[in-house]
């Protein structure tokens, strides 16, 4: 099968965001009392989106390999955790505000001159803890403070012993983790791609000091091949060394995944060589011994840690930034996302020619058959036509046509392809094969 083409190159965020709402992806949250700032629900279809991406990478990650293990660490951690990591002295950012509108920006994402009134008396900077605080217990005082977690990693850290004594890893291997993560960030924007609460997946590389540069380098190639596995295209990818300026306090190199998003380069995914940061800041605060010794070598030394993360929100608003497109004109022109049949939120509707009596128990013979196997969806509102374009703008790759040849005639239904259009005619009793041949050919040329 060919690559698929696309006839548009580019979209506007406002485009992506009204067919987010219109067909369910995604909602403004607390919408009917005038929505919360930066804060969003998935809908039916969203929640599908990111849960592909999330077990697409978990796949990669977890179950494909022999060297990384899972874990699901709690978002309330003891206080020392963030103190030892350093988030509560160093996690900020440089804070300026409108001398004339009062409107605060992030001093980095800011212009000459306020977004908001047009002015350029802007403070000096000052230094913002992301950081939420909460309260533990009854009482709000400072013996009950407590943090939501800013990143899911120190969860990851503070439990190595015991994932490496249970699981008897030998270094190297990993520890990943899916979950949500708070930040209060100064100037969240660009829809889900900078928000408050946002859904972390990392993965902490426990590796042989010396070892490390080389499994930065495999890690930064491994990451960025991944997305263009599940169908972002190449040449809206690149990998972005971080400067010296902008490393973070932990890292001894940074690598962002980037993609050309519908307002510039945001990043994906960042690669960072935590050194023995981490667990040597864990093992002086803890007192614990959280070293490793190798019996082959007979030499003990705390490992160092090669960290792949990427967000989760933002992943899946690349994915449907990238799958985006339009074809046709007039009465013909169709939206359609060229979603990777791995990631589109639903594989494959069971379409019924109509409303008749007659389809109605084959049609829904044929979407049990179909939903066993496959993420699937039945639908039998309006007519034909505007179900297969309704179809095509939520990227489901396939769709089964039950007609009354099929119970008049040949018990077999039409299958349509969602990028060519194309039509094949199939026995109920081969369907399930055709159907996965099909997928697999819409894998391949969805390859980015």
């Amino acid at each position: 099968m060919s690559p698929i083409s696309r006839t548009i190159e580019n979209t506007d965020l406002e485009t992506i965001v009204g067919l987010a709402k219109r067909r369910g992806f995604v909602f403004q949250a607390s919408e009917i009392y005038g929505g919360l700032g930066s804060t969003w629900d998935y809908g039916p279809l969203g929640v599908e989106l990111k849960r592909n991406v999330k077990e697409m990478w978990w796949k990669s990650m977890v179950r494909d390999r022999d060297d990384i293990v899972g874990m699901d660490s709690a978002i309330l951690q003891s206080p020392e955790v963030w103190k030892a990591s350093g988030h509560i002295d160093s996690f900020t950012d440089p804070l300026v505000e409108c001398g004339n509108c009062h409107r605060r920006y992030r001093e980095d994402h800011v212009g000459d001159t306020c977004e908001h009134c047009g002015s350029s008396d802007f403070s000096e900077p000052r230094q913002f803890n992301l950081l939420f605080k909460t309260f533990m217990g009854p009482v709000e005082d400072e013996a009950a403070v407590i943090y939501l977690r800013p990143e899911t990693a120190q969860g990851i850290f503070i439990n190595y012993d015991n994932v490496q004594t249970t699981t008897r890893k030998r270094i190297p291997f990993g520890i990943a983790q899916i979950g949500k993560s708070f930040r209060n960030e100064v100037t969240p924007g660009n829809f889900i791609f900078r928000t408050r609460e946002f859904e972390q997946m990392e993965m902490e590389y426990f590796c042989k000091p010396g070892s490390d540069e080389e499994w930065h380098r495999y890690w930064i190639e491994f990451s960025d091949n991944w997305f263009k596995k599940f169908g972002i295209r190449g040449e809206k990818l690149r990998v972005r060394e971080h400067e010296a300026d902008e490393l973070p306090h932990y890292s001894k190199g940074s690598a962002d995944v980037e993609y050309e998003f519908p307002w510039g380069w945001g990043e994906l995914e960042t690669i960072s060589n935590r050194t023995d940061y981490d667990l040597k800041a864990h093992i002086e605060a803890s007192g614990r011994d959280l070293s490793f010794f190798d019996d082959e070598a007979k030499e003990r030394y705390v490992p160092f840690v090669v960290e792949p993360a990427m967000g989760a929100d933002r992943s899946a608003l690349a994915f449907m930034a990238d799958a985006y497109d339009e074809e046709g004109e007039g009465k013909d022109k169709r939206t359609v996302l060229h979603f990777h049949p791995d990631i589109a939120p639903v594989a494959v509707a069971v379409l019924p020619l109509s409303r008749n009596e007659k389809l109605a128990p084959k049609a829904r013979e044929v979407y049990d058959l179909v939903r066993a196997h496959f993420n699937a969806q039945f639908d039998d509102t309006q007519s034909i036509g505007r179900r297969y374009r309704r179809q095509d703008e939520i990227g489901t790759p396939l769709c089964v046509t039950v007609d009354f040849q099929t119970v008049e005639e040949d018990n077999a239904v039409t299958i349509r392809d969602r990028d060519s259009m194309e039509q094949i005619r199939v026995p109920i009793d081969g369907l399930r094969a055709a159907l996965e041949d099909k997928l697999d050919a819409i894998r391949e040329a969805c390859q980015g």
